[in-house]
């Protein structure tokens, strides 16, 4: 713990624990609470220096022997999508977004434990209860909003196994925060069916994330940390150009 003043907050440091994203390395995180008058204000300076919130909690990895987190941001006004890119934003035009308070329902719920069972069944989040999404959604002290994704038109069925994709069916969920200068998407799940893939439904909701900003007038996506060489976030470089935090600062990657 952090010898720290009454009027700043106290930082903790986690015990080792597997590392999620490299073998054979553990990880610890430092931590403190978003607590006080002004938590929008603290949770907007310590985002600047990578750190990331869960619930009333913000942390960024303090790890031993090894500094491979890194946080990314999309510089949105320098960003150009690319062809293919573009191609996912035309093939999802008939997805209806809607920017919603943050309150949980039982449809992204269902929604979010599909979407677990498929991708990510070895992971802590995969045995999720109903209260536990809840309060993941709910429990923030700042500006947090979800954006809610929804087909407008029925999506042919694609195998026999498969039923077709009903009008007005949620497809995708993103956590989002507000920051003075930029979004920071906290956690994002969406349909991982057969007939949903052609829509790369996870890299259309940072696109949109991209095109809220600029309609907010705002200048970045936060996107979270970027790790070498791990290939659950390999998809974090295919958004040029995309800004690192260095020892020095920001700067975008060449």
């Amino acid at each position: 713990m952090t010898d720290q003043s009454s009027q700043f907050p106290r930082f903790y440091v986690t015990a080792a624990s597997p590392c999620p994203y490299l073998p054979n390395l553990m990880e610890r995180k430092v931590f403190t609470e978003l607590k006080g008058k002004a938590p929008e204000g603290l949770h907007d300076s310590l985002a600047q220096v990578g750190f990331r919130r869960s619930q009333d909690i913000v942390y960024r990895p303090t790890c031993e022997n090894c500094s491979r987190c890194i946080s990314v941001r999309i510089p949105v006004q320098k960003f150009i999508p690319n062809r293919t890119q573009k191609r996912i934003i035309r093939y999802n035009q008939d997805i209806k977004v809607s920017v919603i308070p943050n309150k949980a329902t039982q449809e992204q719920y269902a929604l979010l434990h599909q979407y677990l069972s498929a991708r990510h069944p070895d992971g802590g989040m995969v045995g999720m209860s109903y209260q536990e999404y809840q309060d993941m959604v709910e429990c923030s002290p700042i500006h947090t909003h979800l954006v809610e994704y929804r087909l407008t038109t029925a999506c042919p069925q694609n195998t026999l196994q498969e039923a077709p994709a009903d009008k007005g069916r949620l497809v995708a969920v993103a956590l989002t925060d507000e920051l003075k200068n930029g979004l920071s998407m906290v956690y994002s799940f969406y349909d991982v069916q057969k007939s949903m893939r052609r829509r790369s439904l996870g890299t259309y909701i940072i696109l949109n994330h991209v095109a809220l900003a600029r309609e907010y007038f705002m200048n970045h996506v936060y996107l979270g940390y970027w790790v070498q060489n791990s290939p659950k976030m390999a998809y974090k470089q295919n958004f040029k150009p995309i800004e690192m935090l260095g020892p020095d600062g920001w700067f975008i990657k060449k």
